[in-house]
């Protein structure tokens, strides 16, 4: 079972890419009920036309990534807009995004990765307000987060109550860590989503669709964005493909 954020964002093109935008994004969802993966839609910027400037869903299922990974990145449109008049054709991206989402993030504490400190309490102005040495310093060694806390006269209840704040301020620190490295890599998958870029073109007056990093070309582009047996026949190529290339690259390295 995965976990997978999805984002589709307008590129170059205008109100035909925010057309095309949410097309692709309706592609996937339909493509969610095809393999029986759950797509939950998160937001939705829609254009004037009709069309999505952003759109996001959250989608769950088995083998998802697997798949899934692989739509990350430019895909053209070339057709002729309904609003042209004189028949020229058009050529429009949008940019897909796919971020595995973690099931969880482990903020439990290892004990003997705390530092325990105990000290006397102290009051206003310096004074100690207690003659037994019941505030309690934690650190948590692997992060260096520090919590002191002396609320309470009782070490065992001031140790409890700083391990609750600390664990807060650990999983704080470790979301914080992931947050940076997803946002990271959306950016980079995002790109500048130029018309030279592009992983797959949908062409209209051809009726195919090539996917540039096979070399493979499908024909019926409405067919196709439907999300069924020809995404999935394409999806399916691209998965057999990486297995052979890192089949490859293991045995290679094993001659080494």
């Amino acid at each position: 079972m995965g976990i997978l954020s999805l984002g589709s964002i307008t590129g170059a093109g205008g109100k035909e890419a925010a057309l095309f935008t949410a097309e692709v994004f309706h592609m996937y969802q339909n493509y969610s009920a095809f393999r029986r993966w759950e797509f939950e839609v998160l937001s939705v910027d829609t254009s004037d036309g009709g069309g999505y400037r952003h759109a996001s869903a959250a989608l769950s299922g088995v083998g998802i990534f697997g798949r899934m990974k692989h739509e990350s990145g430019v895909h053209r449109v070339q057709r002729v807009p309904a609003t042209e008049t004189q028949g020229r054709l058009h050529t429009s991206t949008m940019t897909v995004v796919t971020l595995p989402q973690p099931l969880k993030i482990d903020a439990s504490l290892n004990m003997n990765d705390i530092k325990v400190e105990t000290f006397r309490a102290a009051g206003a102005g310096g004074q100690h307000v207690n003659t037994t040495d019941s505030a309690v310093r934690l650190t948590h060694l692997p992060t260096g987060i520090t919590v002191s806390m002396q609320d309470e006269r009782s070490q065992h209840k001031n140790r409890a109550k700083g391990l609750k704040i600390l664990c807060a301020r650990v999983y704080d620190s470790k979301k914080r860590v992931v947050d940076e490295q997803l946002t990271a890599e959306r950016k980079r998958q995002i790109g500048t989503a130029e018309r030279s870029e592009r992983i797959r073109t949908y062409n209209y007056p051809q009726d195919r669709v090539t996917d540039h990093r096979l070399g493979l070309t499908v024909y019926g582009v409405s067919k196709f964005l439907v999300g069924s047996e020809l995404l999935d026949s394409v999806t399916s190529a691209l998965k057999v493909e990486e297995e052979a290339s890192s089949l490859a690259t293991l045995l290679q390295s094993m001659e080494l």
